[in-house]
């Protein structure tokens, strides 16, 4: 599965682990020279996509790496439960071991996905270097990104059907313009956060990461708040699809860098291009401004 394949799941699917240990896992693998057989066992079949789960970075992980061997702890990990291998960064090093080998604390994110604690207690790791931690910074924004374009398209969905078919005094509640006006805050916001996943699609340099996955933080905020202005508590329970949706598009956005990280580096990055630079930066992108 290629880079291109791996985000057009994301975007159909959503958050899909396939897809994610592609984008993330397997990537990272190569980046520091781990081979083929450096993320497969006998017990496992060999490498196979989806296998491999990467820790994020937290500020309260404590990890330290000494004779190829991992110790700490990793917090939020995706779906490590279910991995036959964790990945792990630490000073430009990658760390690869076996999910038998160590200890997982099951936990979960606001809506309620795999987010688990990881528990290394000299696990005996194979290492590789060379990869930067800002780049799976924005590697895994890229991925951020493709998944809440894709949630933000349903919830749009989700609001338009609904507008349609529920009658209040007569008629259907898409005809009062209170509504309207949330239905095309919504749209604008899926629209917008579209755009930006389309492009990644092809061009995924620093600035259009970091501006996309800004967008799409405050898309999910925006949005969010309309649609359930629309659907009202029906939208806020558990068992409805908008629920979710709208519980996965908050806690993605703290993923891979929140609102505050973005906004900060993008705006240092502008003033350090200096006033000049600012416009063809925003045309130009990645080719203009360094992040």
């Amino acid at each position: 599965m290629t880079d291109l394949d791996a985000l057009a799941v994301l975007r159909e699917r959503g958050p899909d682990r396939t897809a994610e240990s592609v984008l993330l896992g397997e990537w990272l693998l190569a980046r520091a020279g781990l081979s083929d057989e450096d993320c497969g066992s006998a017990s496992s079949g060999g490498a196979r996509a989806g296998a491999t789960t990467v820790a994020p970075g937290d500020s309260r992980d404590s990890l330290t790496l000494h004779a190829d061997k991992l110790s700490g702890t990793a917090h939020r990990v995706p779906w490590a439960r279910d991995a036959t291998h964790i990945a792990v960064l630490l000073d430009r090093r990658v760390a690869l071991v076996e999910r038998a080998a160590v200890s997982v604390e099951q936990r979960v994110n606001l809506a309620g996905d795999a987010r688990d604690t990881v528990v290394f207690d000299g696990v005996a790791a194979r290492t590789g270097a060379g990869v930067d931690a800002d780049e799976l910074l924005m590697r895994g924004a890229l991925t951020r990104i493709a998944m809440m374009a894709e949630a933000l398209d349903r919830v749009c969905e989700i609001a338009v059907r609904h507008a349609g078919e529920r009658r209040q005094f007569g008629r259907a509640i898409g005809s009062f313009q209170a509504v309207q006006q949330h239905l095309v805050t919504i749209a604008q916001q899926a629209a917008l956060a579209d755009v930006a996943a389309d492009a990644l699609g092809r061009s995924p340099g620093g600035f259009e990461i970091a501006a996309g996955k800004l967008l799409a933080n405050r898309a999910a905020l925006s949005a969010g708040r309309a649609a359930h202005q629309v659907l009202g508590a029906r939208g806020t329970t558990r068992e409805h699809p908008l629920g979710l949706l709208t519980r996965r598009l908050w806690a993605w956005r703290s993923e891979y860098g929140d609102e505050h990280h973005w906004s900060s580096r993008l705006g240092a990055a502008a003033a350090r291009a200096g006033a000049d630079s600012l416009y063809p930066a925003i045309t130009g992108g990645s080719t203009v401004l360094s992040m």
